[in-house]
């Protein structure tokens, strides 16, 4: 039995296509596309040099003008979403430990324990609390129904 060009490109195309499926991502099945272009050239009667640049143009071409268009349409609204201590700004929190003015204490937001001070006195353990800054490590936080501005420390040497 004698294998053909086209039959390694039809193979090569499939086992992308299954790599495509097993990993996560969008990028293995424009390598399979590139590898059908080529089985293609190559089944016309083309020259491997010719396969290989079919295979490479296509391969390339897709997977630049897929990235391009999922960002423009999945991404959108990325400039909006907000991660990390930003996401927190705002959100509730609930006392886990009771909130002192001299000490602070500790509160529960998004699964995660931090350590927290009260604007606008003590707060005690089970209350709900919002998040107004957010300095370093720790959280100032606030009753729903009070607002107070946040005392800002200035820092020696600036």
């Amino acid at each position: 039995m004698d294998i053909q060009a086209w039959q390694l490109w039809i193979l090569a195309a499939i086992i992308a296509g299954a790599l495509e499926i097993a990993l996560p991502g969008f990028v293995m099945l424009w390598f399979s596309v590139g590898a059908l272009a080529a089985a293609l050239a190559s089944a016309v009667g083309l020259g491997i040099n010719f396969q290989l640049a079919l295979f490479t143009l296509v391969s390339v071409a897709l997977f630049a003008g897929s990235r391009t268009i999922f960002k423009k349409v999945l991404m959108r609204n990325a400039d909006n979403i907000k991660t990390g201590v930003a996401a927190m700004l705002g959100q509730e929190a609930v006392v886990t430990e009771a909130l002192t003015e001299g000490h602070g204490g500790t509160v529960r937001i998004n699964g995660e324990l931090w350590s927290a001070r009260p604007l606008g006195g003590p707060v005690a353990e089970g209350e709900r609390v919002i998040v107004e800054q957010v300095e370093g490590l720790k959280l100032w936080v606030r009753r729903p129904a009070v607002s107070l501005e946040v005392p800002l420390k200035k820092k020696e040497g600036r």
